[in-house]
């Protein structure tokens, strides 16, 4: 074997190393390669670098001025103008070092921002705790403070959704938030209503949820949307009719334990997501025994679809055939019947 070609090898093997860890210290890849020629051809000029390299003139120059900023170039003693390349081993450790104080430094910078993140935090619960319940007026306001909310979260999150505050654009809003939360370990449990599995955006959403590691149960009436953080803070909104108002944010102990109480209670109620077993005919399922409840408690169809955010065509739809299993001819004898069988 040549022993000048193996040499030859290992010396542009090393320029190759030298180049990448330089643009891994920061210099750019033009500068690199200069420097690369420059330790192989120590006393090329300009024009022969620019040569070797298929660079212009213009650019090598710019690489030059780079290395001499990175003092990776050095003046040749009795030689005015010509300039050397600084041994790898000595240019490296200085870069390197270089590194170290800008990781440092970064470093600080990321500690004192993570230090005012949590004074203005500490800052906002003092404030909250002085006022125990805060207006959040619009829509942008509460979604700003939802934002705050999910960062501080420790522990878990439950919330009521109702359909009607189900809207493709509070979805966009809600889903990247609740994706953070759930990868940073916070438990999510969340109710809706059972018509929700009508809709086909609501179905991706739910699947898309739940494989994240939420949990979703559903009742036939949510009685408002409302969502609990760590049992400790609650938003629940100014107007139940329309959210977009704003929300009033509790945190009375006292009140989000009634609350959180009540969810929980819900809770142990509500059916799986994804249960949707066919019932015998003897039974009913929650959704059908809250229809009966509101027709029977005199409610029109249009208001017991509201209730249940259902068409008033599913509602009458829903009641023909359990009048079909009860084998009654009129609402008022399926009334009877259903209160023989327990169903009222």
């Amino acid at each position: 074997m040549d022993q000048s070609a193996g040499a030859g090898r290992g010396e542009r093997e090393r320029g190759i190393m030298n180049a990448r860890l330089l643009e891994a210290l920061g210099a750019s890849p033009a500068a690199a390669d200069v420097y690369r020629t420059m330790l192989v051809q120590p006393t090329a000029g300009v024009a022969e670098i620019a040569a070797a390299l298929g660079m212009g003139t213009q650019a090598v120059r710019a690489a030059l001025d780079e290395l001499a900023d990175l003092t990776l170039l050095r003046p040749v003693a009795g030689r005015p103008g010509q300039m050397r390349a600084v041994s790898p081993t000595v240019a490296l450790n200085a870069l390197l070092e270089q590194a170290q104080v800008g990781v440092q430094l970064r470093q600080r910078q990321i500690e004192d921002t993570r230090d005012a993140i949590a004074s203005m935090l500490d800052q906002q619960a003092r404030r909250a705790d002085a006022e125990p319940v805060v207006r959040f007026i619009g829509l942008e306001a509460v979604r700003t403070r939802l934002e705050e909310l999910a960062v501080s979260v420790k522990h878990e999150v439950v919330s009521f959704n109702p359909n009607a505050a189900q809207t493709p654009d509070a979805k966009d809003a809600s889903s990247p938030l609740n994706q953070q939360v759930l990868e940073r370990g916070v438990r999510i449990r969340a109710i809706y209503q059972d018509s929700f599995r009508n809709n086909v955006q609501m179905l991706a959403y739910a699947n898309w949820f739940t494989q994240l590691g939420g949990e979703l149960r559903c009742m036939p009436i949510v009685p408002a949307l409302m969502v609990i953080y760590d049992a400790e803070v609650a938003l629940v909104p100014i107007d139940v009719t329309d959210s977009k108002q704003g929300a009033l944010e509790i945190r009375s102990l006292g009140l989000v334990a009634i609350l959180h109480a009540y969810f929980q209670q819900a809770w142990a109620a509500a059916t799986e997501f994804g249960d949707r077993t066919v019932p015998e005919d003897d039974e009913l399922i929650p959704l059908e025994s809250q229809l009966l409840r509101l027709l029977a408690n005199g409610q029109t169809d249009e208001a017991v679809g509201r209730d249940l955010s259902l068409s008033t065509r599913t509602v009458r739809r829903m009641m023909a055939n359990l009048m079909t299993r009860l084998n009654a001819r009129s609402r008022f004898q399926a009334g009877i019947k259903a209160a023989e069988r327990g169903w009222l």
